[in-house]
């Protein structure tokens, strides 16, 4: 047993670190649904929702700050340190390409939206439930399961991610004729499928964690 983990028993529960934690990943859920609603939209109608996005992009940012500054305020930590680091920067990295997208969706003007960024808005918002998911079992570490099979679940949806990413690819090769097309809608998908691979990241940080505390 490190000594970190012998304080542990020592001190109250965390009541700092997991609220910021599962304050963080709800703030994902809320940054996917809004992507994922926008994309469902006419072009006009989908500036409340980027606007929405930019705030809770923003109250992300916020929220790792925070969590950083309780790490350098803190001695004693609900577990290592590196891996506090790790999961709160590896959730804002997804929050950042999924406001990476909404941003280029609105600089690009990008009227038509294609079914394959309507799919990769719809997996990285299953992606974000299921990090949230993994992140609310952190508290007690009792349910070990519950987090490795969200995990597998995440795993599961950036491989089909990259599936998607890639037909979509293929076909605004071989169809579209518009280079300025092509720069703006490879642009969008590829920050999408990047969002899903930091959402993998997370699953990575994750299941490390549920290791140590197995």
């Amino acid at each position: 047993m490190n000594i970190n983990n012998f304080f542990q028993f020592l001190v109250p529960k965390d009541k700092k670190f997991f609220p910021l934690f599962e304050e963080a990943s709800s703030n994902l859920i809320e940054i996917a649904t809004n992507l994922h609603e926008a994309v469902n939209l006419p072009l006009k109608e989908r500036e409340v929702l980027f606007q929405k996005i930019d705030a809770l992009e923003q109250k992300g940012e916020d929220i790792t700050r925070q969590t950083s500054l309780e790490l350098s305020r803190n001695f004693i930590t609900p577990f290592d340190r590196e891996d506090i680091h790790s999961l709160i920067t590896s959730i804002d990295n997804v929050a950042d390409n999924l406001h990476g997208a909404a941003s280029r969706m609105r600089l690009y003007q990008v009227d038509k939206i294609t079914k394959s960024i309507r799919k990769l808005t719809e997996i990285n918002l299953e992606a974000c439930q299921n990090i949230d998911v993994a992140v609310r079992e952190l508290r007690d570490l009792k349910k070990i399961k519950n987090i490795t099979d969200a995990c597998v679940r995440i795993n599961k949806l950036e491989n089909k991610s990259d599936n998607v990413y890639d037909k979509a690819v293929l076909d605004l090769f071989e169809n579209e004729t518009d280079a300025k097309n092509i720069i703006k809608y490879k642009e969008v998908l590829s920050v999408l499928e990047t969002a899903a691979d930091k959402c993998k990241s997370v699953a990575s940080v994750l299941e490390s964690i549920s290791v140590k505390h197995s």
